[in-house]
Parts: C-alpha cells; sequence; structure tokens
C-alpha cells in the first residue's frame, strides 16, 4: 500500500457485499462482466492451466472457472508469485485503495508471458445519478457529500498496465445500459450487488427523505427515456496486459523501416518546403 488517503472502507465493502449475498445477489453486471472475459480469451489461441481469479464474489466466478484458484480483492493479495498464467481481477479494482499495487500484485503472480485480465467499473458508471444526487444534496442541504465512489477514467485505467510493467497493454471500454422503473428501483439494484457506498468519507447516517425524493426527480429528467423508465449506463473497462517475455513482438527501433511510406500507399512523396 503507498500512504496516499484511503477511499474504500473495506469493513463497510465487505459488509455490504455480505448483505447482498444473504439477501440473493443481482449479477447480471457480473454476467456481462465474465462474457467479455471469456471472449478476450477465445481470441488467444492458448490453453491456460493455473488461472487465479480475484473477487469478491467467490461463489460466482469459481462456477464459471472451476479450475481457478479463487482469492480474495484484499490489500495484499494472496498471491504466489510467478504461479499463474492466467489471472483475471473481477469487478473489483474500481473499490482498490491503491489500484496499481493490485495489478503489480497480479503481473508479480504471473509466469513469462503470462496473461493478466481486468474488468471493473469505468468513470463513465452511473454518471446521471452522481450528477442528480450531486444537484439534490446542494439545493436541500445547501452541501455536497461523497455518495458514488469516484470511478477511473479509461485512459487512467490503461495507464495502471504501463506503470505495473506489463507488455502490450490494451483498454477497451464496454457501455451497457439498463433500464429502470425509477431511481428506487436503481438503488436497490445496487444494493443487491453489493455496490452501494463504502467510502470512507461518506456520511454516517440515512439520506435525507426529501433529498432523496428531488434527486429522484432530477434523475428523472436526465435519464428518462421516452417510455416512462429511466436508463441508467454502466461502463465496464476490461484491461489486457502480458508479463514481459523475449518471445513476444517488439516495436522496431524508430529509422530501421526499408520500405518509405508513400511507396507502401502507391502516392507520390512531396518533400515539405523550408
Amino acid at each position: 500500500m503507498t500512504d496516499a488517503p484511503r477511499l474504500t472502507d473495506r469493513t463497510a465493502l465487505t459488509r455490504n457485499r455480505a448483505r447482498a449475498l444473504a439477501r440473493g445477489p443481482e449479477m447480471f453486471l457480473h454476467r456481462a462482466a465474465a462474457d467479455e472475459l471469456q471472449d478476450r480469451l477465445a481470441m488467444v489461441k492458448r490453453t491456460f492451466t493455473k488461472p487465479a481469479i480475484v473477487t469478491g464474489f467467490p461463489d460466482f466466478w469459481r462456477n464459471l472457472w472451476p479450475d481457478a484458484r479463487i482469492v480474495p480483492d484484499d490489500e495484499v493479495l494472496a498471491l504466489d508469485e510467478g504461479a499463474h498464467d492466467l489471472v483475471m481481477h473481477a469487478m473489483a479494482l474500481h473499490w482498490a485503495n491503491d489500484p496499481v499495487g493490485q495489478v503489480i500484485q497480479c503481473r508479480r503472480a504471473l509466469r513469462p508471458d503470462g496473461l493478466f485480465l481486468s474488468v471493473a467499473f469505468g468513470g463513465q458508471t452511473l454518471a446521471n445519478l452522481r450528477t442528480a444526487l450531486a444537484e439534490a444534496e446542494a439545493q436541500v442541504t445547501g452541501g455536497l457529500s461523497p455518495r458514488v465512489v469516484p470511478m477511473a477514467e479509461i485512459r487512467d485505467m490503461g495507464a495502471l498496465l504501463q506503470r505495473a510493467g506489463l507488455a502490450l497493454p490494451v483498454a477497451d471500454s464496454v457501455p451497457l445500459r439498463v433500464s429502470y422503473a425509477d431511481t428506487l428501483a436503481l438503488m436497490r439494484d445496487l444494493r443487491a450487488m453489493g455496490e452501494n457506498n463504502a467510502q470512507v468519507a461518506r456520511l454516517r447516517h440515512l439520506a435525507r427523505r426529501d433529498m432523496l425524493l428531488r434527486a429522484a426527480a432530477v434523475h428523472a429528467e436526465l435519464a428518462r427515456d421516452g417510455t416512462g423508465r429511466i436508463t441508467e449506463l454502466f461502463e465496464l473497462v476490461v484491461l489486457t496486459g502480458w508479463a514481459p517475455d523475449d518471445s513476444q513482438p517488439k516495436p522496431l527501433r524508430p529509422g530501421s523501416a526499408q520500405t518509405r511510406l508513400a511507396q507502401a500507399l502507391g502516392t507520390t512523396e512531396t518533400p515539405l518546403g523550408d
């Protein structure tokens, strides 16, 4: 861990997840995330024999990959160095207090030319709800408090791969639009996912009823989809990187090209003026 301030209250996060599991969790976004990871793996012409999955919902992911080692998304991951040819970080990186540290630990657990995959919520997630809560709280109470965990933009998440020393880094985004009857139905779904507020700086008392009603009204204006329902966005960001190995393709040294670009394109090269 770094000395940076903690964002996530791990005790509250564990409690939220346990309550979701006890009541019957809503896992449709985890299923979508798993589909994305399986699609990426299907494009890799390789059989992985020592997979590991880092997640806060072990039962769901164990059912999909029964041969994988399931590891809790703790601050220090229970991964052995160089033990795996595939490490997947599943729907937990957005809650990490030290996301780059999480990726570095996964990188160290990989064998040379091992694959790292991560899927987590990105910065566009719940954009309308964030705006509605902030506007309503400012209007009703005159203040502003953290109510939705801040999630990194895709560019920042992609930079984690390079900072962790992974080769051939790729980051891409999958937007999922989900329809709800109203804002309260969305909030119930977030609780059922274990994704309700677990920030260290959150308010420790229930939100005022008039503030929630105002937020629902603002949210309805922002997210109304023309059918009397609201639509909210969940952005899944998928990260892909490889543990460095000499067998991997390397970029050519600048100036080493043997063919001019104009020749390759079949055009006439026009020199630039001084």
